[in-house]
């Protein structure tokens, strides 16, 4: 806190033409009989002709007396702030001061000035410095002459493209994103188990590009990251391609702008890229998960730097994934899915849901390999043309899975090994069995993508036995 005598205290800076009108105004107050403290922002030689004029300019005292415009009158009282006005008001400053004829010959009111204090990016600048705000993580410093860009890379920062540097007041900024405690821990982030804080995770949310906003969504994917059932360790350790793949349910979705249309697995929207690109440098640079250590991916996936999309819930007629996995409806949701993709299902011929959904189940039984039984978890992406034929068929989320766990099956003798000259298929004692390719909760559908191509996809899963592999992990959004 700062502590000023009583009496009345003046903020002024010299770049401010209401504090040069009223300059004459202030001469008139250090010529009574109350002590007058007069703090000048930005040139301590102003204003000119008086004594005892403090040099605010590292802006200390304006930041604990918040000041947000220039001129700002203060009567102290006991060592406290008793009335303030603000800009130039004859009227207001000589009831405040007690002290009549005040200005004569000055225009009666003129606006103030904004303080320095709220100069661009002065505000956190100001906060670090002066408000109490200390970071557990360890600071680096960096040589006035390294390039911060080149400096992050050198330190094995990076995932392999630029990334923002995460100064104090960046970090303060994302911070600002949530309500929750910089020192909250998340858990612990495999593969090296230190503890994931909400202020690690904002550091790597600045390194990856996101707005403060972005946080509760991301805080939401690490949580449901690190949860058991996912198994991160083993996403992170697989020679699978598979990454962790986040999609996004409920109003946050708009709030951020995600999109979920043209383009919606693509590039070009900043949350959508950024959020999936802050949980891999989450696990990154927390957890140490980085390629050639424990991430032992034979081909791995351009998902990898980060893959996020929102479900375009306004335009179809299907509950949302997050209200199917039990999140209540009109609440924001993330769902972690350990896959990659995407695998294509080219259709523009089916009018009838009986025959687009064949079409969906001969794509669905190559996942993996024709001859692959049991198969991964798949989430369908249905594009709006795709989802058309469903809805004007009246079919629901439930009746398309229904019919495409039917269509799903194989003969175990068609697919045994070496049937058709190829080594790849069930053993022998499977003869004479029916197959399914999936698991009963193995396919999720959702609806996301342009309005126009009669395309959908698929994000293939890890591995058939879900229960000792990686499950999706439904958390909802916090602050």
């Amino acid at each position: 806190m700062v502590s000023l005598p009583d009496g009345l205290a003046v903020v002024v800076k010299r770049d401010c033409p209401t504090c040069e009108l009223i300059t004459p105004v202030l001469r008139q107050l250090a010529g009574g009989n109350e002590r007058l403290t007069v703090l000048t922002q930005d040139d301590p030689s102003f204003p000119p002709g008086l004594s005892g004029v403090v040099d605010d300019t590292d802006l200390e005292k304006s930041w604990h007396l918040n000041i947000e415009t220039v001129p700002t009158v203060i009567r102290i009282k006991g060592g406290r702030e008793s009335a303030r006005a603000f800009g130039w008001h004859r009227g207001e400053w000589e009831t405040l001061t007690g002290v009549r004829g005040l200005g004569e010959g000055l225009p009666a009111e003129r606006p103030g000035c904004g303080s320095k204090t709220v100069d661009p990016g002065m505000v956190d600048e100001l906060e670090l410095r002066f408000g109490g705000v200390s970071f557990a993580s360890r600071p680096v410093e960096i040589g006035g002459y390294e390039d911060d860009v080149e400096a992050c890379f050198e330190r094995d920062w990076s995932d392999g493209l630029p990334v923002v540097a995460p100064t104090p007041v960046r970090v303060l900024r994302m911070l600002r994103g949530t309500t929750r405690d910089p020192k909250e821990v998340l858990g612990m982030m495999p593969p090296d188990y230190p503890a994931c804080t909400v202020e690690k995770v904002a550091i790597n949310a600045v390194m990856a590009g996101c707005k403060p906003e972005y946080m509760p969504v991301l805080l939401a994917a690490v949580e449901a990251a690190l949860d058991d059932r996912f198994c991160l360790h083993g996403v992170i350790a697989t020679t699978m391609y598979i990454g962790p793949i986040v999609i996004v349910n409920g109003p946050v979705r708009r709030q951020l702008g995600m999109n979920s249309g043209v383009n919606v697995l693509g590039q070009g929207n900043r949350a959508n890229n950024t959020i999936g690109r802050a949980l891999q440098l989450t696990i990154r640079n927390i957890g140490g998960g980085k390629p050639g250590g424990v991430d032992r991916a034979t081909l791995g996936n351009p998902g990898k730097l980060g893959f996020c999309f929102p479900e375009d819930e306004e335009g179809m007629s299907w509950d949302p994934l997050s209200v199917e996995r039990g999140i209540a409806r009109g609440k924001s949701a993330v769902t972690v899915f350990a896959g990659y993709g995407v695998q294509g299902i080219v259709d523009q011929n089916s009018r009838t849901p009986e025959s687009l959904a064949k079409s969906f189940a001969m794509v669905l039984n190559a996942v993996f390999h024709p001859k692959t039984f049991p198969g991964p978890d798949v989430f369908i992406v249905c594009s709006p043309e795709h989802h058309r034929v469903f809805r004007n068929a009246g079919w629901s989320k439930a009746r398309l899975k229904e019919e495409l766990h039917k269509l799903c099956v194989v003969e175990a003798d068609k697919i045994i090994r070496d049937v058709d000259g190829c080594a790849v298929g069930v053993p022998d004692k499977l003869a004479g069995k029916t197959l399914r390719k999936f698991r009963p909760d193995g396919l999720q559908i959702v609806h996301s993508g342009g309005t126009a191509g009669l395309f959908s996809g698929l994000l293939v899963g890890w591995g058939a036995a879900a229960e000792i592999n990686s499950q999706p992990v439904t958390k909802e959004v916090r602050g």
